[in-house]
């Protein structure tokens, strides 16, 4: 992940959470080492900009190179040959890699951070965040966001949603904390009883302890999140910063500059402060009798 912000296309390569690790754990090897960029590139008879991508996990890490490159450092055969079964592990395609085929290579990343992640907090201003979708909301949201979408590829854009929402089921499940606009629930996707069985789900995954799921009222009027949606990642692995990723209708960006995190999660945290549990519980049942 480059420094501070970096979009990405739909060509773009999906960096796992295991190969972001590594290309950082390379980066400080090479520094506690004392060899330059410039050095570890005529190690591998390559440029320093290619070093450089390694480190920041724009490019697979061929084990061969991960090799070479422990050997420039100085690393004892046992150091080098646990970083080589770490490439191993982090080159293997992630789950969702056999959906390649309907999900472009930006949201790839998105999938593989959201699966690595211990902390996931998520501001949503239009639809209900995609780990708390039912099957029938999704498909809704789906259609309209792919008007000219087949039925078998759309069927597969809502099977791998379903599928990245089994992570909040696991036994080391992250922590979800949702803050959306009360727009969203006003928003009719698929129709009433979708919105009611929809709400119904909410209401059930806010009770559970590792998720929380706050509605901003239409009563706080202008606040500082009013923006575009977006979702905060953080790690256990100490070697990976806070990210945030904004979507735009094209592509997406990832933030890694601690000024823009630390932005993002303060608006969060303002947001999250417009509404209690007990306010947001009180609108979602008052919405849900509405649809009924």
């Amino acid at each position: 992940m480059s420094e501070g912000r970096s979009s990405a296309g739909s060509g773009a390569s999906a960096p796992t959470v295991l190969r972001m690790v590594l290309g950082r754990r390379l980066q400080e090897r090479r520094q506690e080492a004392g060899v330059s960029l410039e050095d570890a590139a005529r190690a591998l008879r390559v440029t320093a900009l290619t070093i450089r991508r390694l480190e920041k996990a724009e490019v697979a890490l061929k084990p061969l190179y991960v090799e070479k490159l422990l050997e420039t450092y100085g690393a004892d055969r046992q150091e080098r040959e646990e970083f080589v079964a770490f490439a191993d592990r982090a080159n293997e395609p992630g789950w969702w890699h056999a959906y390649r085929d309907v999900v472009p290579g930006w949201f790839s990343a998105y999938v593989s951070l959201e699966t690595g992640a211990k902390t996931l907090r998520t501001y949503e201003p239009h639809y209900v965040t995609g780990l708390l979708q039912t099957p029938a909301y999704a498909r809704a949201v789906l259609a309209g966001g792919f008007p000219n979408e087949g039925d078998e590829d759309l069927a597969r854009r809502v099977d791998l949603r379903l599928r990245r929402s089994a992570l909040l089921e696991r036994a080391d499940s992250p922590t979800l904390w949702v803050v959306m606009e009360e727009a969203v629930l006003h928003r009719v996707v698929g129709g009433p009883e979708v919105m009611r069985e929809q709400i119904d789900r909410l209401l059930e995954f806010s009770e559970l302890p590792h998720v929380s799921v706050d509605v901003v009222p239409f009563a706080a009027g202008a606040h500082v999140g009013a923006c575009a949606p977006f979702t905060y990642f953080r790690f256990e692995e100490p070697e990976l910063p806070d990210i945030v990723y904004s979507e735009i209708l094209s592509g997406a960006m990832y933030l890694d500059q601690r000024s823009d995190v630390v932005a993002h999660l303060e608006a969060h945290n303002r947001m999250s402060l417009l509404s209690s549990d007990a306010q947001s519980r009180a609108l979602l049942n008052r919405m849900r009798k509405e649809y009924s």
